[in-house]
């Protein structure tokens, strides 16, 4: 196995074990807020993607990105590909922490018809998601 495959392989299983530990912890008031955030990200279209911050405001948390990113790092089974940080007005980033990760999620979004920049960045007026209220 070659050495990017496997670093990938240790990412995934840190990250699967970091999201049982943080749904242990989790009290019935983050439980509520993440499962609406959670809610949110079910809805966002295949090719379309949205940030933190406009998920949070979905879910009825307005100024919440952060949150909704605990609850995306939480989640198991949702498009958390489709979910970005808002890097600027119109532009929004892949992950920049996890450079394993931040690969795995570009190419989600490529497979999706997303385009991509060399800098990790999305074109929201192209690809971002105006959900119908």
């Amino acid at each position: 196995m070659s050495y990017r495959l496997r670093a990938m392989a240790s990412s995934l299983r840190k990250r699967v074990a970091r999201k049982r530990t943080d749904q242990a912890v989790l009290g019935a008031h983050a439980r509520k807020l993440y499962k609406a955030i959670w809610a949110v990200a079910r809805r966002i279209p295949r090719g379309k993607v949205a940030t933190y911050g406009q998920v949070a405001e979905l879910a009825g948390i307005p100024g919440g990105a952060r949150v909704a990113g605990a609850a995306m790092r939480a989640s198991d089974g949702l498009p958390w590909h489709r979910v970005l940080g808002k890097r600027g007005r119109n532009r929004a980033g892949v992950a920049i922490l996890d450079p394993v990760g931040a690969a795995v999620q570009r190419g989600l979004l490529e497979a999706e018809g997303v385009v991509v920049t060399d800098r990790g960045l999305v074109d929201l007026d192209r690809y971002g998601w105006a959900p119908q209220r």
